[in-house]
């Protein structure tokens, strides 16, 4: 039986809102960098792939769009690159992904920053890039102007934004900024740096590219200012629930985080995904409560919250070995990997790190070591050539 590949999300003190009130929380260690590099590590002792760290240009809030005055929950995040950069000298072996959106951001700045991640982590980055449709989100930088998001959802057909101009070409940017970035990463040949102390020779410039990019939304010359990073090129992730951004993770990401509520439906995601690529690693999320006492810790986090527990992904409360035959038969249906959500942590990460894994481990269908050094070496995804590589054209 192949092995599963595992993923947590990390996002303050769990996805449940309520969680930084759990009795195990460090609600007062939030924005420090041990608690994350104890979460991290924690996911890193239980071989799984990679954690992904969640983050937006607008604070957490329970409006579409429009921050809210709720005071009982967290709000706040670190920067999500800043942190995995932060993450990667302490840990050795588990990919780090962080969030970093594309709508109001320069596609030169994400990609130096993910290819700096590469480097200091050697070789295990990645970045989920996201968009953004929001009006507040827009009023942080004074360029470009939104409706508000409310009104989108009220339009006729509004409950699928796909059909929305905007987020149509949202997505279109977001899919320009990746290909920025991707040939940025190829920019530099992995064998442009010679650093030859006796003839002085630091750089073969001919090995440098520009990538004279030209698109709707972004006019790039290049080449990068960091050379070509230990994967070449770090894998992409992307979050997709349906037509629009299924096209999007096809054409750009490398893995995509789809959202299925059963079996049946998760085959006919596989389905349509697989129509529009046949190679991208289809993962399926999952909010977890773990644990004899699971439903009794979600009842309780649902009272201090005031209203149950909604969420994009399937909610699954139970134990370890109930959840292990769940993703079985999801991979039957062709899922590949899963990214857990913790509904609190880091009791959640725990049975996840631990538990889950050493179910799925006595049923043969997860690792017992690391068996790559890089984050595509654990995906299975080889390391592309340069795009550029024996071109004739240097960056002068």
């Amino acid at each position: 039986m192949s092995t599963l590949h595992l993923a947590v999300a990390l996002d303050g003190a769990g996805w449940h809102p309520a969680a930084w009130r759990e009795p195990s929380a460090a609600p007062r260690a939030l924005f420090s960098a041990r608690y994350w590099a104890g979460l991290v590590a924690e996911a890193e002792r239980g071989l799984l792939d990679f954690v992904t760290l969640e983050d937006a240009f607008g604070l957490q809030s329970t409006l579409p769009d429009a921050p809210d005055d709720r005071t009982d929950q967290v709000r706040g995040r670190f920067d999500a690159v800043l942190l995995a950069a932060r993450l990667a000298p302490l840990t050795h072996h588990i990919g780090l992904v962080p969030t970093a959106t594309t709508t109001h951001t320069e596609p030169f700045h994400v990609a130096i920053g993910i290819a700096a991640l590469d480097h200091v982590s050697g070789g295990r980055a990645g970045w989920r890039p996201q968009v953004s449709a929001r009006s507040f989100e827009a009023r942080h930088f004074g360029r470009r102007e939104f409706p508000p998001l409310d009104q989108v959802l009220n339009r006729p057909g509004g409950a699928d934004l796909s059909g929305d101009p905007q987020v149509r070409d949202l997505f279109a940017e977001a899919g320009d900024a990746v290909q920025v970035a991707r040939r940025l990463w190829d920019s530099w040949e992995d064998d442009a740096e010679i650093r030859d102390v006796p003839t002085g020779r630091f750089i073969d410039r001919d090995k440098l590219h520009y990538i004279d990019f030209e698109g709707r939304f972004f006019s790039v010359k290049g080449p990068s200012i960091t050379p070509r990073s230990p994967q070449g090129q770090p894998i992409v992730a992307a979050l997709a629930h349906s037509r629009l951004p299924y096209e999007f993770a096809a054409a750009n990401a490398d893995v995509v985080f789809v959202t299925p509520h059963s079996a049946e439906q998760a085959r006919a995601i596989v389905t349509e995904v697989r129509e529009l690529s046949p190679d991208v690693k289809i993962f399926a999320d999952l909010v977890v409560f773990l644990g004899d006492d699971a439903t009794a810790r979600k009842a309780r986090l649902d009272e201090l919250d005031g209203a149950e527990l909604a969420s994009d992904a399937a909610i699954f409360t139970g134990h370890v070995r109930d959840l292990a035959g769940l993703l079985l038969e999801w991979r039957r249906a062709g899922i590949e990997g899963f990214r857990l959500r913790p509904g609190a942590v880091p009791y959640d990460l725990w049975q996840i790190a631990s538990g889950l894994t050493a179910e799925l481990r006595g049923r043969q269908a997860f690792r017992s070591r690391y068996e790559a050094q890089t984050l595509r070496g654990l995906l299975g995804l080889p390391r592309p050539a340069s795009r550029y590589a024996g071109q004739n054209a240097g960056a002068r």
